[in-house]
């Protein structure tokens, strides 16, 4: 007989707080707050920082005077070290489990089947992952991902749990499922949950009880899905990820307003770059491209422009080149010297599987190479870190690059940066 499915959820406390306090012992029991590009709201919070009241989100500029009277410590976000340690905690993951799949930065599913001490394992990953590496974590456990996530959560709640919750047993899933709200399911967002609050759902278990025809009617089937799995029917598998993006945008506030259209150009090619790679890791072909341009709107007593403009790609593509000379084009056409401009973006648009559009016979013929060459270097951005190799004239230190005044070093990733013993 098959034994039943079981799955872990490994999931990084205050990840990006953690992942500045294992390079930085100095900051341990101190609140901390890791806050967005160019510095602006706050993204990320140590429990002391939740502990003073500092709200998820905040702007940074409004915060900053209280923060450092409580003694608050901020830091800018550092991406390349973050992304480092999540790399070192994922193949601890792996060696210790029969199988992952990587959630997100922060989190893996585990799977747990057949492992006749889900509990023991648990905490052995949590040992050592804090031994190895200084990330705490804590891991839920039951029969679905839904109920595994709640295990989670609760993992995480109760000091007493150890950080590990086996939620595998009815009898202790319908304990759980009482006390959770039902704000706190995975899958169900605020407005839903305010929905649910009009039909008197107010914990999980009133949703695992509720008419699941009536849900279904009123919210989709994704809300039937998660009702199932809390009744312990597991109907999101292994390796089942959510499906491609329909759309994908990279954009970010310039550290320094830009009135020529050169450095206004580099930006536009970096995002580009960074778009052009996550349509290839979905295995994604874009067919058009959307340019945006913007001052400062929020910003009422000075000039202020935004305008964007939509444009076709000859053939679908995924080649950054072919997306990027098309941008430039556009973003030409959408440019007004003297304007004070706070930022660009690329969206690419309608999106399609490789393999799944007939090709156009009419179409120009791909760039000879331009898969096995997009791969190439995806391969060595991957490797050595992203921008190595970049498309386009972008200089180290970009007038218009975002403020990080209080970046901390990239202990891992850089010779430059690595810590220091002096003996």
């Amino acid at each position: 007989m098959t034994p039943a499915r079981v799955f872990a959820l490994i999931d990084c406390n205050s990840f990006y707080c953690s992942c500045e306090r294992i390079c930085q012992p100095e900051l341990k029991r101190r609140p901390v707050v890791v806050l967005s590009n160019n510095d602006g709201c706050i993204i990320a919070r140590s429990s002391e920082a939740k502990a003073l009241g500092i709200g998820m989100g905040a702007a940074y500029y409004k915060v900053r005077d209280e923060m450092r009277r409580q003694g608050v410590v901020a830091r800018s976000s550092n991406y390349p070290l973050y992304a480092d340690i999540s790399n070192r905690v994922m193949r601890v993951m792996a060696e210790m489990l029969p199988g992952i799949e990587v959630y997100s930065i922060d989190e893996a599913w585990g799977d747990m089947t057949g492992v006749a001490d889900p509990t023991g394992l648990g905490h052995s990953i949590r040992e050592r992952l804090a031994r190895e590496i200084g990330m705490p974590v804590g891991v839920g456990i039951s029969t679905t991902k839904t109920l595994a996530k709640l295990a989670n959560w609760a993992a995480k709640k109760w000091k007493g749990t150890g950080g590990v919750l086996d939620l595998t047993n009815p009898a202790r899933q319908e304990k759980l499922l009482r006390l959770a709200p039902v704000s706190d399911v995975w899958g169900v967002g605020h407005r839903s949950a305010a929905k649910l609050s009009t039909l008197n759902i107010v914990t999980a278990w009133d949703l695992a009880q509720f008419d699941i025809g009536t849900l279904r009617k009123t919210f989709g089937v994704t809300m039937e899905r998660t009702v199932r799995e809390l009744r312990g029917v597991s109907c999101i598998g292994f390796n089942e990820g959510p499906p491609p993006k329909e759309a994908i945008c990279s954009s970010k506030m310039f550290g320094v307003r830009q009135t020529e259209l050169s450095p206004i150009r580099e930006a536009l090619a970096v995002y580009v770059s960074r778009a052009a790679e996550k349509l290839r890791v979905q295995n994604s072909l874009c067919s058009t491209i959307q340019v945006g341009l913007q001052t400062q709107l929020a910003q009422l007593d000075g000039p202020r422009y935004a305008n964007t403009v939509t444009l076709a790609l000859p053939a679908p593509t995924d080649d950054t080149r072919e997306i990027l000379a098309l941008a430039q084009r556009g973003l030409g056409q959408i440019y007004r010297p003297g304007y004070p401009f706070s930022k660009c973006s690329i969206l690419l648009m309608d999106l399609s599987q490789r393999g799944e559009v007939t090709p156009d016979l009419f179409a120009p013929k791909p760039r000879p190479g331009s898969e096995q060459l997009m791969k190439a270097v995806d391969q060595i951005n991957q490797k050595e870190g992203r921008g190595t190799v970049r498309i386009g004239r972008v200089p180290a230190k970009p007038v218009w690059a975002m403020r990080r005044d209080m970046l901390s070093q990239r202990y891992t990733t850089r010779w430059d940066e690595v810590i220091g013993v002096k003996g």
